[in-house]
């Protein structure tokens, strides 16, 4: 079961359609923390953690603002109990973010040369038959 932080109010209505997809989401979750990391880099053993994260944020998304499933009382609430992540879904919104993978692979202050992410470059401007891999998250291209 998905925990919620302490509040006084219940969760309000279309939770129960949500819960059992965030409940999986939450058992993947605690499953991916709990994986042996021996033989991984350090960045490696945070992959499927933020690959999970990712899935988690983009299911609330998909629901309130492509199928219109959800409410936006549903969706602030999913927000304000961290089952989603704002920022990531703000960047979604915006034209050229629509596949954002993280938010680490557009600040240029984590990479070398102080620029993007190598995700972010279009796939038709890498060289031919190069498998790329985020050094953040193992995304292998979220530029579209």
């Amino acid at each position: 079961m998905v925990k919620l932080k302490r509040s006084k109010r219940r969760p309000p209505e279309g939770w129960e359609l949500i819960e059992p997809t965030l409940d999986e989401l939450e058992q993947k979750m605690r499953e991916a923390e709990s994986d042996p990391h021996e033989g991984k880099r350090k960045a490696e053993a945070m992959w499927p953690i933020f690959k999970i994260h990712h899935q988690r944020s983009r299911y609330v998304f998909e629901l309130f603002h492509k199928r219109k499933a959800i409410t936006k009382e549903l969706f602030d609430f999913c927000i304000m109990q961290g089952l989603a992540d704002q920022n990531l879904i703000s960047k979604w919104k915006k034209q050229g973010y629509e596949n954002l993978c993280c938010l680490r692979c557009i600040q240029p202050r984590d990479t070398n040369f102080g620029t993007n992410c190598i995700c972010r470059v279009p796939k038709d401007k890498l060289e031919s038959g190069r498998v790329i891999e985020c050094v953040h998250c193992g995304c292998r291209g979220c530029s579209g």
